[in-house]
């Protein structure tokens, strides 16, 4: 019986130091974006829009700031493709929405110097995407007929699919 315990003790003592191993690993694991999510992210997003009458385009970037998934609708500008991307990566690097940064930039001169960084465009209708406490990418939307309902679109979809606690 005891040499059972040890060799148990042993087993289990193993089992803690290779888990204590691979924490230490360097090895990162964490939830991302993946295509269907952004797919079905985008579809909620242009669904809100129309529901609005409006068209727009959206855009979903992962933790790193790629584009993982891009819709676009029928007849909306060119430029709206760019400033969609350009606003998900804002909500993503700057883990805020953009209307939010464009509200602070407004009225708080220290942060007045945003607008000066050519990679962000604080200009509501970016929003990130969090999972299990961490932000996991952002959507961005343009071209719904204004930062707001943009911003509209991007929240009620988020809402929508990844419930309102996200």
């Amino acid at each position: 019986m005891h040499i059972r315990q040890a060799s148990l003790s042993l087993a289990i003592l193993a089992l803690g130091l290779n888990s204590a191993w691979a924490a230490d690993s360097g090895i990162v694991n964490r939830p991302e974006v993946s295509l269907q999510l952004a797919n079905q992210l985008l579809a909620a997003t242009l669904a809100s829009c129309h529901a609005a009458e409006r068209s727009a385009v959206a855009v979903v970037v992962d933790r790193g700031g790629n584009p993982v998934a891009l819709q676009r609708d029928d007849n909306v500008g060119p430029h709206n493709t760019l400033a969609a991307q350009r606003k998900a990566y804002t909500a993503l690097s700057t883990k805020t929405p953009t209307g939010l940064l464009a509200e602070r930039a407004r009225s708080n001169p220290q942060a007045a110097n945003l607008n000066t960084l050519d990679e962000l465009l604080l200009l509501g209708g970016g929003l990130p995407l969090q999972a299990q406490g961490q932000v996991i990418g952002a959507i961005g939307v343009a071209g719904a007929g204004g930062a707001e309902m943009d911003e509209r679109c991007a929240q009620q979809a988020i809402d929508q699919v990844l419930g309102k606690t996200h």
